[in-house]
């Protein structure tokens, strides 16, 4: 089923999804509804996403059985759903064909004729929704799948026309080479998900298989500050366009950065050597003029103008959960994070510094025990931006735990590299330390990509600013 095109199989009518409230499944659900396909799902638990879906629709069940199974053309189920599952066991027992998540989206990227994907270790929900921001400024009305919530589209997807399709595209578990990208951007490759990949050049490898996707007639944009980046895109055969903050031979560049009060930057735009125009961005930090460069390129390349360039950028404020203004207590300002690699930390940290904060508070929770383990040197050198650093307990995600690596050994890794750090078990603790040590001024920035948010809502309600 994975190698035919899906919208010229007249056959295929009715889809179910098994896990329909996840975000990239409750989103594809969205706009195959809005293509005229029967809907119905099945997940653990009821959501805004799952009741969003009911209201337009779809029928879901709040659980998995194999009764939910009722004869559709199409089964989509994502990598956490195992092979034991009940609806999956049924669906191939009637011989009803079962595809996942990233084949699914590959398959309907093929009916955009310009389809874009966005790709890298890190960055790319902010890159995407940059990309986003600037298509609507442009009046391209673009279909929109993004891993994070952005404010201006309600939430993670939007329903546009048929010619422009913007999405994530993830390398783990080679999610992306099901994808039939036009123009693929690749910001940075780098060691992560250590659970799948085996070493760096397993993941060097599979971003070259992604990139060899593109077509002849299409773009592959990449960032030459990156090593592994700049190394693989003189492989290819399609139209390439570079661009880097370091790399003064690249296509685009940006020179003269100067930074605001919130470590928000503006910068005078170079393609080729000369000066287009002055950016200024919303969003702080250097990792984001990176990430604006490699928008512009795209965008540009499709048609963009640099007004709605410009203008796209600047409105662009961020997503959830990418240093997200949590709220501000007696002139503590609270932010959250989703940084959760060694590189991540670096950047969200260097951005907080450009910012004018007497101290930098960073609550750090590490996400999955693979992770934490084999980037534990990584980790130990990454806060050095951060004047105050905890560490909360491993939020496990997929992942058990074999005792090979606690939160403690984090918390002593980056005290050995020269930074006041300490080991914390439990919200409440965090937050009731916080509110006995924070002053005036300073900064907290909650980071990772579990649930460490929580701790800065909890110290916002000590100090009475949010019920």
């Amino acid at each position: 089923m994975e190698n035919i095109n899906l919208f010229e199989s007249p056959q295929v009518k009715h889809i179910h999804f098994v896990g329909i409230g996840g975000s990239s499944m409750s989103g594809l659900a969205e706009i195959l509804i809005s293509l005229g396909y029967k809907i119905s799902g099945s997940d653990m638990k009821e959501s805004a996403s799952t009741q969003k879906l009911g209201k337009m629709g779809a029928q879901i069940r709040p659980y998995h059985s194999a009764e939910s199974i009722e004869n559709p053309d199409l089964v989509v189920y994502t990598v956490a759903v195992k092979d034991n599952n009940p609806e999956l066991i049924k669906a191939r027992e009637m011989g009803i064909p079962v595809i996942d998540r990233a084949a699914l989206l590959g398959q309907l990227m093929k009916k955009y004729p310009f389809s874009i994907a966005i790709s890298g270790t890190h960055g790319k929900t902010t890159t995407t929704s940059m990309v986003t921001m600037i298509m609507l400024e442009s009046g391209l009305d673009p279909t929109i799948h993004i891993g994070g919530e952005l404010p201006t589209i309600g939430g993670n997807t939007k329903i546009g026309g048929n010619q422009y399709f913007i999405t994530e595209a993830c390398e783990y578990y080679g999610s992306f080479l099901k994808f039939n990208p036009y123009l693929a951007v690749i910001l940075n490759i780098e060691l992560d998900h250590v659970d799948y990949f085996k070493d760096i050049d397993h993941i060097k490898d599979t971003f070259y298989m992604f990139a060899k996707l593109v077509p002849d007639n299409g773009y592959v944009v990449a960032c030459i500050d990156d090593a592994n980046t700049s190394e693989l895109i003189n492989r290819l055969s399609c139209k390439k366009i570079t661009y880097g903050v370091k790399s003064p031979d690249a296509e685009w560049t940006a020179t003269g950065i100067e930074y605001d009060e919130k470590g928000c930057a503006s910068f005078k735009l170079v393609k080729d050597g000369s000066e287009l125009d002055i950016i200024r961005l919303s969003v702080p930090g250097i990792h984001n003029v990176s990430n604006s460069l490699a928008a512009i390129a795209s965008c540009y390349a499709l048609g963009c103008d640099l007004k709605s360039i410009k203008e796209g950028l600047l409105k662009f404020t961020g997503t959830l959960r990418r240093f997200e203004l949590k709220g501000i207590a007696d002139n503590i300002r609270v932010v959250d994070d989703y940084a959760h690699h060694p590189s991540e930390v670096v950047a969200t940290l260097k951005a907080a510094k450009n910012g004018n904060y007497d101290k930098v508070w960073c609550v750090f929770q590490p996400h999955t025990y693979t992770r934490t383990k084999s980037l534990l040197g990584d980790f130990s050198k990454a806060f050095s931006n951060a004047d105050r650093v905890i560490v909360s307990d491993i939020y496990a995600a997929r992942e058990i735990d074999t005792g090979e690596i606690h939160s403690s050994m984090v918390a002593d890794k980056i005290a050995s590299a020269g930074q006041n750090a300490v080991y914390i078990s439990g919200f409440d603790a965090i937050a009731d330390y916080l509110d006995k040590n924070v002053s005036p001024g300073d900064l907290v920035i909650t980071m990772g990509a579990g649930d460490i948010y929580k701790v800065g809502e909890l110290f916002l309600r000590k100090r009475n600013q949010i019920p």
